[in-house]
């Protein structure tokens, strides 16, 4: 799935920007000595977010019938919403890289090691949770090469990590996040009718009537039609922009009105959520 390689490569390439930040941080102030703390941390964080990995599955695991119906609704609205709130905090954010190194030097001030680890654990492992959360919600909506894809996205993170640290290239991050944003507020916008959908299924919602179907039968040699939701053009669409071949009212409704939400907060972010431009102000 093409999703699970934007959030995966998204969420590993903001761990993996936090983590240079500090270390180049420690760098630039001759503070090497303490870059072991920092793998320590990311160490810890890797391994904390496999443990959440499993125990999700596990949790996820454990239902069946309607229970795993609501579950998995549940599941899919709120990766819908801790994505939308992840992409929101990052377009008011203008100070990140300084917040950071502040944080880092009042650990250093006082000679805090578990404070450093800390703020290099907690960056990581949010991120990684992020990714368990989001990696989950698609699962349940359908797709294949998960877990591939997924881990593609990891190592191209990496890679260009390892490009704008070590080999010390400018990349033009602003505009790959700001695309990177809108194909993941359009995959918000499907796990959120798939969401009402599951909830539909499970009686929570009352169900509505299909508003189209463009799910026509197989073709004759067994394959699906372009448009069906496992074919060519409808598999892509699901993966990317939640395309439903069959959706209820209530899903298509739910589908733009989120769009409408999203477009509206970012469009007012600056009025909603003024920007903090001084590192004092961040850390009154």
């Amino acid at each position: 799935m093409v999703s699970s390689f934007i959030i995966t490569f998204r969420e590993t390439l903001e761990a993996a920007l936090i983590v240079g930040i500090i270390l180049a941080y420690l760098f630039r102030t001759k503070q090497q000595k303490y870059n072991n703390v920092v793998y320590y941390g990311v160490f810890c964080a890797v391994v904390a977010s496999i443990i959440a990995a499993v125990l999700f599955q596990f949790l996820a695991g454990g239902f069946e019938g309607r229970a795993e119906q609501i579950f998995e609704g549940i599941t899919m609205l709120f990766a819908a919403v801790l994505l939308t709130s992840m992409i929101l905090w990052m377009l008011r954010q203008k100070n990140v890289a300084k917040e950071i190194e502040h944080r880092v030097q009042r650990h250093l001030n006082t000679q805090q090691q578990f404070g450093l680890f800390l703020v290099t654990f907690l960056s990581v492992f949010r991120e990684g949770v992020e990714t368990v959360i989001f990696l989950g919600a698609s699962s349940f909506s359908g797709g294949d090469n998960l877990l591939l894809w997924g881990l593609s996205g990891v190592i191209a993170a990496c890679i260009l990590g390892y490009i704008i640290f070590v080999a010390a290239k400018k990349v033009k991050l602003k505009l790959f996040f700001n695309i990177s944003s809108v194909f993941l507020i359009l995959f918000a916008a499907g796990l959120v009718a798939h969401g009402i959908h599951e909830f539909e299924e499970a009686k929570l919602l009352p169900a509505t009537f299909e508003v189209w179907n463009l799910n026509p039968v197989v073709n004759s040699d067994g394959s699906f039609p372009a448009f069906h939701e496992k074919g060519a053009v409808g598999g892509l669409a699901k993966d990317l922009f939640g395309y439903n071949g069959n959706p209820s009212l209530l899903e298509i409704i739910s589908y733009l009105a989120y769009i409408l939400l999203v477009v509206l907060l970012w469009r007012n972010i600056d009025r909603l959520w003024p920007k903090i431009d001084k590192v004092e102000e961040i850390v009154k």
